[in-house]
């Protein structure tokens, strides 16, 4: 053996050995790159989404002294605020960083870059629930592809572990992580109990990611079905799961969450989780010998779990946010990410749902393959391609769970590459040698997809388009808010989804955010600027708003000229001019207006 081949041998040894060590040095590196690129970002304390500015003001009112378990924000829809209905798990790591940062570097310094630096934790989870999967798999060697795939190719799903992304979304994609490494653990009792706290911990953040927990307990249960010998993983995950939510619930659970409320961990999905939970272990326990008799067991308790959901909480099988129809209709049913990819334009939908394709073909044979040769991994491949085919489906309902399927395609993507990239270099062929492995990379990742869309005959954004995002950027910026501060505190009726991030940027409080216990806030913002001038003074006066902010050309603003020709709104755009309005100075580029309402 040469001296190459064998520091090649001790290389691969070592990296199988240590592989956690070296993916959280892949993981701190790809951080240190991000935080790099989103530095002017995070300077500017950029928070994009209104969930994050939402997120950072609740931990602010953490750290200043609001009890744990009061979750009411009162600095929308003052001066009574409304009851967010999120947890506390997401706060941890934010506020925890700042009271690390902020006696070397200030308050102001210590928030921008805890949101800087927050997102990333989730992402390490991620790497290693992913690393563990294609080990377990494609190869003990693999790892490293599928953190390249992810990263690479997986644009949506890093997006909510990028710089700023402070929300909830990527701490649920790193359990979503651990749950299919843990449906493909070949030690069942460590599996079962990743599984059940996975979703135990990702059902306490919030109920997004319940669908795919619930897959999750369907394709153990399957398992089990098929091998009577899969009963210690169904009887650790009962426990895991029942005894996670239950201490989720006990610790995170908000005031305003201890009513039987729909929308998240309340007692409603408490009792669920704690008698399926219990089922699972009788189920396991008793565990019969005949793989009819499972089945006939499985089948009976998912009845009586869904029969008792329906007896004991009907106002729940309904939407879970138990809104008004008037707001459903105004408002959720709009919402572009509530919507199946299949109604969004070919140059968004076709990046997104061609991973999650590919990644459910590869996943298919692989788990073919493992069943021809009665390989170990066969069971685990049977979970994944199971989860993919769900993560695909879902996508039929709501494209929000992109950055999910995205993920979960990674492990099919990754057996593809490894099986046909040996293949083609072992051709005899040089340009197939060369050429074929970077085209299957290409194809397989499905980075193809979006370096096609210039090339095909798709429609382009339109002017009116680009100054509806010019808009929507400018307006929510540090740059553009922050001179609101030269005035005195008050409340600022503006657009909903203007409202949190005036809060964090400025002093003043807002009527409205798009949260849907918000809901009555929402709809006295939408009457107030599709109604008459008057109405819209008497909504104002009701929330003791006493500045107008508005800024022309938001995608909000459009909604209400459209909806409402010559309603309030419509008819400032325009131009007119109302005796109650005083116009405020801003600098001269700033693309927002201010009044003071008299």
């Amino acid at each position: 053996m040469s001296k190459i081949e064998s520091w090649w041998s001790d290389l691969v040894v070592e990296l199988d050995r240590h592989w956690i060590k070296y993916a959280l040095l892949a993981w701190f590196i790809v951080g240190l790159w991000y935080v790099i690129t989103a530095w002017p970002q995070i300077r500017s304390l950029g928070l994009g989404d209104t969930d994050d500015n939402m997120r950072l003001m609740q931990v602010r009112a953490l750290l200043n002294g609001q009890d744990w378990y009061d979750l009411r924000d009162y600095y929308l829809n003052p001066p009574g605020g409304f009851d967010i209905h999120w947890s506390r798990i997401v706060d941890l790591p934010i506020a925890g960083l700042i009271l690390i940062l902020r006696p070397f570097i200030g308050t102001f310094w210590a928030e921008r870059v805890a949101c800087g630096i927050a997102p990333l934790l989730p992402l390490s989870i991620a790497f290693i629930g992913l690393g563990a999967t294609v080990r377990r798999l494609v190869s003990p060697h693999a790892w490293p592809l599928a953190m390249a795939l992810l990263v690479c190719a997986c644009t949506p799903t890093m997006l909510m572990f990028a710089p700023d992304r402070i929300d909830h979304h990527g701490w649920q994609l790193a359990m979503l992580s651990l749950t299919v490494a843990g449906l493909c653990d070949p030690k069942g009792a460590r599996g079962g109990v990743i599984v059940g706290l996975a979703s135990a911990v990702s059902i306490s953040i919030g109920l997004e990611m319940l669908p795919y927990a619930a897959m999750a307990g369907a394709i153990i249960a399957l398992q089990w079905i098929w091998d009577r010998g899969e009963a210690r993983r169904v009887a650790a995950y009962g426990v895991s799961l029942a005894s996670g939510t239950a201490l989720g619930y006990g610790a995170f659970a908000s005031y305003a969450n201890s009513v039987m409320r729909c929308d998240a961990l309340t007692p409603v999905y408490l009792t669920v989780m704690l008698v399926a939970g219990g089922l699972l272990f009788v189920l396991a326990w008793l565990s019969p010998a005949s793989r009819w008799a499972r089945l006939g067991l499985a089948v009976t308790a998912g009845a009586v779990i869904a029969a008792g959901f329906a007896w004991l909480f009907p106002q729940c099988l309904g939407r879970p946010e138990q809104v008004s129809p008037e707001l459903v209709r105004n408002w959720l049913d709009n919402v572009r990410e509530a919507k199946p990819i299949y109604q969004h334009p070919f140059r968004q939908a076709f990046p997104i749902v061609t991973l999650p394709i590919i990644g459910l073909l590869g996943a298919a044979i692989a788990t073919k393959r493992a069943v021809d040769d009665r390989a170990p991994n066969m069971v685990g491949w049977s979970a994944v391609t199971l989860f993919t085919l769900f993560a695909c489906l879902m996508l039929l309902w709501q494209t929000r769970a992109g950055p999910a399927a995205q993920l979960l395609a990674v492990p099919g993507a990754a057996a593809l590459i490894w099986i046909a990239v040996p293949l083609l270099l072992d051709s005899r062929n040089m340009l197939v040698r060369v050429i074929g492995p970077v085209a299957v990379v290409l194809i397989a990742s499905g980075m193809f997809s979006g370096l096609s869309l210039k090339f095909l005959p798709i429609d382009k954004p339109d002017a009116r388009m680009m100054t509806i995002n010019r808009a929507g950027a400018r307006c929510p910026s540090f740059t553009s808010l922050a001179p609101l501060n030269r005035y005195p505190s008050a409340t600022i009726f503006s657009f909903v989804d203007l409202g949190p991030r005036i809060i964090v940027v400025t002093h003043h409080k807002a009527v409205a955010g798009p949260y849907h216990r918000n809901g009555d806030a929402i709809l006295d913002v939408q009457h107030a600027f599709g109604g008459s001038p008057e109405q819209f003074r008497a909504i104002a006066k009701k929330h003791g708003a006493t500045l107008l902010l508005i800024c022309p050309n938001m995608a909000e603003s459009t909604i209400y000229r459209v909806r409402n020709p010559g309603g309030f709104y419509d008819r400032m755009a325009k131009g007119e001019i109302f005796p109650f309005l005083q116009p405020l100075e801003l600098p001269r580029n700033s693309p927002l207006r201010l009044f003071r309402i008299n």
